[in-house]
């Protein structure tokens, strides 16, 4: 069960770059979970991710050497999904389709490899945690900065700003 949690059902395995398919398995998944449930369901989407991300990693990484294996994707969903935060929100208060906002979504999955991948800043504090706090941590923390990014980008696109 670890396993699978953490690969995020396998994702993890796909190759190359598996943080980057994690990252591109939850869109389907977020916009599941918001046609089910709304905004608040991805809200809690996203802590359950983080809370089950914790610990399968702590799991799949106990004993071994390496604290963040690339299959590790659980913490790619949790961000992804923080970072479409503000779709998802806008798209309810706008009674708006979520898919309607395509433009943010593109933001939203470049902003958050960008910030994933850079470790600018407190993302690569997190990081360098090591263990399976800072394997989840260093994506929560670049899910927050792209969630800003693409409120900063909307507030440009909508006149806003």
């Amino acid at each position: 069960m670890t396993h699978l949690i953490a690969t995020f059902f396998y994702v993890g395995h796909m190759r190359p770059a598996p943080g980057t398919w994690g990252s591109l398995a939850a869109l389907p998944v977020a916009w599941a979970i918001y046609i089910v449930a709304g905004p608040w369901g991805l809200v809690a989407g996203v802590f359950a991710s983080f809370l089950l991300g914790l610990w399968a990693t702590q799991k799949e990484t106990h004993g071994k050497d390496n604290h963040d294996p690339s299959e590790i994707v659980i913490d790619e969903v949790a961000g992804q999904w923080i970072a479409l935060l503000p779709l998802a929100f806008g798209a309810a208060n706008n009674d708006v389709a979520m898919t309607a906002l395509w433009p943010g979504w593109i933001a939203a999955f470049a902003l958050f490899r960008f910030f994933d991948i850079t470790k600018l800043g407190p993302i690569g504090w997190a990081d360098r945690m090591n263990g399976a706090m800072g394997v989840m941590l260093d994506d929560v923390i670049a899910g927050v900065f792209a969630a800003i990014g693409v409120l900063v980008l909307a507030g440009l696109y909508h006149g806003l700003m």
